[in-house]
């Protein structure tokens, strides 16, 4: 007879949320727990390898131990033990934990594994169970290793030659590297200029034709001699020509293109996006997020062709499987895509639905009939002038396929210019030129990284995997070697000359070009820890390395390779450059740049990376007094910074005389210029310079500071010192070591006492404790 304290079946997953969808599949049989992630890993601030085995050393972190006792409970108690984290190698790796940590009976132990969280999903699982695959386990371990090895080996070089905290990372900085180079590819760049001619002709009818010159000017004189040309002269139409175009759709989503779209369409950052696809995940509501297959069950397919074919007709079927193009794809067997295809709205929040509702149209758009269209290309030009041709372009839709439901994001500009659709025309047909423009346009560089154009050149050049994408483009922006830019470009002249009929006007105008606003670029410190990495660490700073060492990882997760020999071979070249590194002497600090001489002092201004960022320095630590610093202000860079700029920044602080007998000092911090006084500091707010504004108008910017506090503070107690009661923007309310608590509706501020603030502070912090689960998404009924 089985005891009553015995739990039939015990099921872990990694989170949650995806246990509290899995319980509602799963009868009273089935007790579902979550492991909240990995249960052990290794020391954060310990190497944790053993460097004669390569062995990691793991450890269960201290807020997990009462987690890992909870559970051990549970499983004792289990006849059976289902290790349901996800299919990927991370997931493995947490079922292998968790086996390990916790003793699990390899007897009574099960791992299922599913792509999509669905009860047919979880009961297909249940009904074939495997065993831990520990060649995934070791992928997984060997990744981490490896890791580990790069990180605790470099970075502290990084804090004696560059500054303290910094990091160094195998996949992280070789994309800051991809960063730096793009920069200073547009650094380098010298625009061109040439001059585009365009013109409007009209038929008989009135119909107006846009057009285009065939070839480019690279002078204003032969731009403006050709229009001369074109003075009181007939055009006509010299060819037609009509051919058909398929356009196909795209295949359905990967992590990376799921990244990508979600950024052009929905302007999501990739971490965003990864956030709200793991909510869809464990809501049941679509696969895995984390794959680079393209593939599609037989299942999703037939969905697919049922929906297209009851919404849209029979045809518009086109049931295709895609191929998968990139190397090692293992991270999961088939694509992103809904779980039920039936359902194309959801519930939940906007950003919930907006993500669901993408990648259900690609979805189906991917078993979509092909688009026909009918593109047709018009030649106009002067008679007898067969080399310069204007031409026009224009497109009629035949029959509209899968771009009645989605048109990838990329091709959407081209396509509206192209599918114009033309009148019919014939050759030799006599057009009016209503004008004729010639316009300078400068030739641009390559684009700075987005985080979805950076992510797919990681996928190009093999750098990660599906799981590092997002981790990596965050981590290099926390440890500020990359910055998302906020400059709104600059104004540049251009040249415009248009002829209507026999005059030519000519005119110059302004445009505003290289705005970098949520492109990436890299901080000063950035660019210096590259430099210095690819000086001194060429092997890992080396694209083909970072690719080479995925396609070893994917060789462990296939069972073909022994992981520690390749992490050993590794080891074996890194150490030397690790040693020479560390023992190298240099004169000036890493990325240090001299700008000259201080006039005042004589003593040498150089710039470099300091504790807290770029600082400019008068003087050196041989000197006899102390260097002086000054940290430069944002937008400043090392690398252009000049030394009159330089020395602006030593003209803070400055002591102005006494007022009510404590002087006045401006200074500058972390949150910009401010006036202290008497221990009291007042932000300086524009258009007020630091380095200009006077005595009186300090005095006058205090006393109206103090006035604000005063209409501010509405009563304190001298029981308790810390305790006020304010009057904010939306009302008054209470302050109290560091939090605010609102006042009820009918309470009156400059009468409540002690005891009356404290029960409001004790109510509303006991309803903190209680707050409501979150509204998870879910199909729409």
């Amino acid at each position: 007879m089985m005891d009553k304290n015995m739990q039939k079946n015990l099921v872990i997953v990694e989170s949650p949320a995806k246990a509290k969808t899995i319980e509602k599949f799963l009868g009273k049989d089935f007790k579902v727990m979550s492991s909240y992630g990995h249960i052990r890993d290794l020391k954060k601030k310990e190497f944790s390898i053993d460097i004669e085995t390569f062995k990691p050393i793991y450890e269960i972190p201290s807020d997990k131990k009462d987690l890992v006792k909870s559970l051990k409970e549970s499983a004792e108690k289990a006849e059976t033990v289902w290790l349901a984290s996800d299919e990927d190698r991370e997931g493995e790796a947490i079922s292998w934990h968790l086996s390990e940590v916790l003793k699990l009976n390899a007897e009574t132990t099960r791992r299922i594994v599913f792509h999509e969280i669905t009860k047919s999903a979880i009961l297909e699982a249940i009904e074939h169970p495997r065993t831990i695959d520990l060649n995934l386990v070791n992928a997984q371990q060997a990744r981490r290793v490896m890791d580990r090895i790069v990180g605790f080996k470099v970075s502290p070089i990084l804090w004696k030659k560059v500054k303290p905290a910094l990091s160094a990372g195998r996949v992280q900085s070789v994309a800051v590297r991809l960063i730096v180079e793009r920069e200073r590819e547009i650094l380098a760049f010298q625009a061109e200029a040439a001059f585009k001619v365009s013109a409007i002709f009209t038929l008989e009818n009135g119909t107006e034709l846009r057009a285009e010159l065939n070839r480019k000017f690279n002078t204003q004189a032969e731009a403006e001699a050709f229009l001369e040309t074109c003075k009181n002269v007939d055009f006509r139409i010299s060819d037609v020509q009509t051919k058909p175009v398929k356009k196909c759709p795209a295949p359905p989503f990967t992590t990376s293109t799921l990244q990508q779209e979600a950024a052009r369409k929905l302007n999501l950052t990739v971490t965003q996006t990864m956030l709200i696809a793991q909510h869809l995940y464990e809501y049941g509501l679509i696969t895995y997020m984390r794959t680079d297959s393209v593939n599609l069950s037989k299942l999703a397919l037939a969905q697919c062709a049922k929906v297209v074919e009851e919404s849209m007709g029979k045809n518009y079927v086109q049931v295709r499987q895609f191929s998968t193009q990139t190397k090692g794809a293992q991270e999961a067997h088939e694509a992103i895509r809904p779980t039920d295809m039936s359902v194309s709205e959801i519930e939940g929040s906007v950003q919930e639905r907006r993500l669901y509702d993408l990648i259900w149209k690609r979805t189906i758009a991917s078993q979509m009939a092909d688009a026909q269209l009918e593109r047709t290309t018009v030649s106009i030009n002067k008679e007898n002038d067969s080399d310069n041709i204007f031409l026009t372009y224009g497109a009629q839709v035949k029959f509209d396929g899968f771009l009645k439901v989605y048109r990838e994001s990329t091709d959407e500009d081209i396509e509206q210019e192209d599918e114009r659709l033309l009148p019919p025309l014939t050759i030799g047909e006599l057009v009016q030129s209503q004008e004729i423009t010639a316009i300078e346009r400068f030739t641009t560089h390559a684009p700075r990284y987005t985080e979805a154009s950076l992510v797919k050149k990681m996928e190009e050049l093999g750098i990660g995997r599906p799981s590092t994408y997002a981790p990596t483009i965050s981590t290099i922006q926390q440890r500020e070697y990359v910055q998302r830019g906020d400059r709104p470009g600059t104004e540049r002249n251009y040249t415009v000359m248009t002829l209507k009929g026999d005059t030519i006007d000519t005119q110059v105008r302004q445009e505003t070009v290289g705005s970098d606003k949520g492109k990436l670029i890299p901080t000063d410190t950035g660019l210096v820890v590259n430099d210095y990495l690819m000086a001194h660490f060429p092997g890992i700073m080396d694209y083909n390395f970072t690719a080479h060492v995925e396609r070893e990882f994917d060789e462990v997760a296939e069972g073909k390779e022994e992981w520690k020999n390749f992490i050993g071979d590794f080891y074996g070249k890194f150490i030397p450059e690790v040693e020479n590194a560390q023992h190298e002497q240099t004169e000036h600090k890493v990325g240090e740049r001299q700008l000259g001489v201080d006039p005042v002092t004589g003593k040498p201004v150089s710039v470099k990376i300091g504790r807290f960022g770029p600082v400019v320095q008068i003087g050196s630590i041989t000197d006899e007094d102390k260097p002086r610093f000054a940290q430069m202000k944002k937008g400043q860079s090392l690398r252009t910074i000049t030394l009159e700029e330089a020395l602006q920044l030593f003209a803070l602080p400055r002591t102005l005389k006494d007022f009510e007998g404590s002087p006045i000092t401006i200074g500058a911090g972390k949150f910009g210029p401010y006036i202290c006084h008497n221990k009291k500091y007042i932000s300086l707010p524009n258009p007020w310079d630091p380095t200009t504004i006077s005595f009186d108008e300090c005095v006058q910017l205090i006393l109206e500071k103090r006035k604000e506090e005063l209409q501010r503070h509405l009563k304190s107690f001298d029981e308790l010192p810390g305790m006020e009661v304010l009057n904010g923007r939306y009302g008054p309310y209470i302050s109290y070591q560091n939090k605010n608590y609102r006042l009820p509706k009918n309470a009156d501020p400059e009468k409540l006492t002690l005891e009356e603030c404290l029960k409001i502070i004790e109510s509303q912090s006991s309803a903190e404790k209680k707050t409501a689960p979150r509204r998870t998404a879910r199909a729409k009924k």
